[in-house]
């Protein structure tokens, strides 16, 4: 897998079936090991150890629907209340972020309104807070602690 920019991770890994797995401690479960989910899985250890967002209240793969699609978010965010806070996009470290991630992400918040987008292939990550009352958003340069929130 590729090296990411991102802290080291410790993972615990299995073979089953042909593939190789890595447990994932949100979903306390194995999960196939493919590059995003490398991606996905070292952003949400950074989460939790660097920036102190609890696994409790992260939830990965979440559906959504958009214009009558089902769609997943990647990992959404909740804060103590229950109200989604954060959405994360996760691409493979081969993908460019692009005009069409952030065009991606913006639409699986139509429903969340959460109050930060982050997008990241592993090596580059990018951060926005959305202000809905002027309708804008600006990127920020480091990803906000959970207690900041």
């Amino acid at each position: 897998m590729h090296k990411l920019n991102l802290p080291i991770c410790q993972f615990r890994f299995q073979n089953k079936d042909g593939n190789v797995e890595l447990f994932d401690v949100v979903r306390k479960k194995f999960v196939v090991l493919t590059p995003e989910e490398w991606v996905r899985q070292h952003f949400i250890h950074y989460l939790i150890n660097q920036k102190g967002f609890p696994p409790s209240l992260m939830q990965l793969e979440k559906p959504l629907n958009y214009n009558q699609l089902e769609k997943r978010s990647d990992i959404v965010i909740y804060d103590k209340a229950a109200n989604p806070v954060v959405l994360v996009e996760c691409k493979s470290p081969q993908v460019s972020i692009t005009q069409d991630t952030f065009d991606q992400i913006a639409r699986y918040n139509f429903s969340l309104k959460v109050k930060y987008l982050i997008v990241t292939n592993g090596i580059n990550h990018f951060c926005c807070k959305m202000d809905y009352k002027t309708t804008s958003y600006s990127f920020i340069q480091q990803i906000p602690l959970y207690k900041e929130l």
